[in-house]
């Protein structure tokens, strides 16, 4: 019986877990939307195409996309699906955050979170806030095809603070040259080819990540967004996309967003630093 209730709780703030995730990523469809055009993020939204203010009912996140049919309620304009998509996998990933850091991710009978300290929730909320900071990150750079000055910055001070925070002190010197050592490449890159083959906001990215997964993590995560970069260009090259060629330009952020979420949630060490630098 007592496992019984653990697991109600548990499936109640999974639950809660996803639908704060789906407000937070109503918020976060407001900050790409707004980043850099000069409004701030008060005010109520509007219509893009009537701009008739949006009615409370209008707001709800997912139910009011299926409600309205993915049309404006007053013009009955077309809905972009980044609204849905962003607050749906916002959902997701707190979700799956909570559940990994809370309830130890493959062992949902774990009582781990029945004794939660502080730390254990300051290292939760990081997690959230940096997933939260990522998505913006990904559907900004899908919609603009730019990575977004600020909020990678804001990814940066958070995950080197985090270095001192979690070491207890002073992080090793791994850990603290982990994200220059990730962001030369992409720099050098983006140097020589004066900006074609990679912008500078992919070695920003670059050294937020290697401060957040350390130098074997790092690895691993840039590792995995090149093949799977190699794999999605591949399809788009070959039918999938009219008009897509070698010359095509194509995002590279959500490929180093997508690697990071796995390398996190499934702890993926493809050249086996973390055993040799403890």
């Amino acid at each position: 019986m007592f496992y019984v209730r653990i697991l109600v709780m548990m499936w109640l703030i999974l639950l809660f877990s996803f639908v704060f995730g789906t407000i937070v990523g109503s918020f976060l469809n407001v900050l790409i939307l707004r980043y850099n055009t000069g409004r701030t993020l008060g005010g109520r939204s509007a219509c893009f195409s009537c701009g008739i203010p949006l009615a409370s009912r209008e707001l709800i996140p997912l139910i009011s996309f299926v409600m309205l049919r993915g049309r404006c309620r007053s013009c009955g304009a077309s809905i972009s699906w980044q609204y849905p998509a962003v607050e749906f996998i916002t959902g997701v990933v707190f979700t799956a955050v909570i559940y990994k850091q809370l309830f130890n991710l493959g062992q949902p009978a774990d009582l781990q979170f029945l004794t939660l300290n502080s730390y254990d929730l300051l290292s939760t909320f990081y997690f959230l806030l940096t997933s939260s900071l990522l998505i913006a990150i990904t559907a900004y750079d899908i919609r603009h095809k730019i990575i977004p000055n600020g909020l990678v910055w804001i990814l940066i001070a958070v995950s080197f603070l985090n270095l001192f925070i979690s070491a207890g002190g002073m992080p090793s010197y791994y850990d603290l040259l982990a994200g220059p050592i990730l962001a030369a490449p992409f720099a050098l890159i983006w140097l020589l080819s004066g900006g074609r083959a990679f912008g500078f906001g992919d070695a920003k990215l670059s050294l937020g990540l290697g401060w957040m997964f350390g130098l074997s993590g790092g690895i691993s995560v840039i590792l995995l967004s090149f093949w799977i970069g190699g794999l999605v260009s591949l399809f788009l090259l070959f039918g999938l996309r009219k008009g897509f060629t070698m010359k095509s330009e194509i995002p590279f952020a959500p490929f180093l967003v997508v690697s990071a979420f796995l390398v996190y949630f499934f702890n993926f060490d493809f050249i086996g630093l973390a055993d040799l630098i403890g």
